[in-house]
């Protein structure tokens, strides 16, 4: 398999573990920083420098308010993760704490 192939298939079997994709707004803000309390993500700092929680973050992002990103749950909560692409550094887990 080449490694063109073996990514696409990465990228298409990553987006099925997506409950959806939202379509974003051609407004939509993107997440540039996780706001952590004891190591687990509590919400998001977007673009425009504010911050939401995890469920505002989710219903924003249902509504096409922020983009790159699907939604995913485990169990009963839902969360956000990175649609995959070509890049590890704009990932979730790779952006930075801050301070809510």
């Amino acid at each position: 398999m080449k490694n063109t192939e073996k990514n696409l298939l990465d990228e298409a079997l990553a987006r099925n573990t997506l409950d959806q994709i939202p379509e974003p707004k051609s407004d939509a803000k993107e997440i540039v920083g996780l706001t952590k309390s004891s190591g687990r993500t509590t919400g998001y700092q977007l673009s425009d420098g504010s911050t939401v929680s995890k469920e505002e973050g989710v219903a924003m992002a249902k509504a096409g308010d922020i983009k790159g990103v699907g939604i995913a749950h485990r169990k009963d909560t839902e969360y956000l993760k990175s649609l995959p692409d070509e890049s590890e550094n704009n990932n979730l887990g790779n952006l930075p704490s801050v301070s809510g």
